[in-house]
């Protein structure tokens, strides 16, 4: 199932990833991808925060992944400044995914073959200033927020 959500700044771009925490039971991952600035760690942000996290969520620019205390585990990845899917195994995806986290990774388009068929694929693009535009692409069974 595909939605488009629309936000009017950072705060609604936080809680829209609230939503999506509070449907994200039969989720292995979420896919983001969004030009800089997009809103894609705010979304984590939201993400976290409703999942009961208290630390600090940064963007993972050049750790590769953050890791998030909360009711459910969040890693939360850049991939960025990866060369491809070969590197994404390497840094341990596959044991990520496996331990039951929910995966965040920012700048999908680098590997999108590597994401389970359980993902929430979110797209991003920036439509004003600070207004931007979500199509969220659903995994069958799940969501929409």
């Amino acid at each position: 199932m595909t939605q488009t959500c629309v936000t009017h700044n950072e705060t609604e771009t936080e809680a829209l990833g609230g939503r999506i925490a509070r449907q994200s039971d039969g989720l292995s991952a979420i896919a983001l991808s969004g030009d800089l600035g997009a809103g894609k760690t705010a979304l984590v942000r939201g993400l976290a925060r409703a999942l009961g996290s208290a630390d600090a969520v940064t963007s993972p620019t050049y750790a590769i992944v953050n890791e998030y205390r909360a009711k459910r585990k969040i890693c939360h990845f850049d991939l960025y400044r990866l060369p491809g899917g070969d590197a994404l195994w390497e840094i341990g995806w596959d044991d990520y995914l496996a331990s039951g986290a929910l995966c965040a990774a920012e700048w999908s388009g680098v590997a999108p073959e590597l994401f389970p068929p359980d993902t929430l694929w979110v797209d991003i693009e920036k439509t004003g200033e600070q207004t931007r535009s979500f199509v969220l692409r659903w995994p069958e069974g799940v969501g929409p927020c």
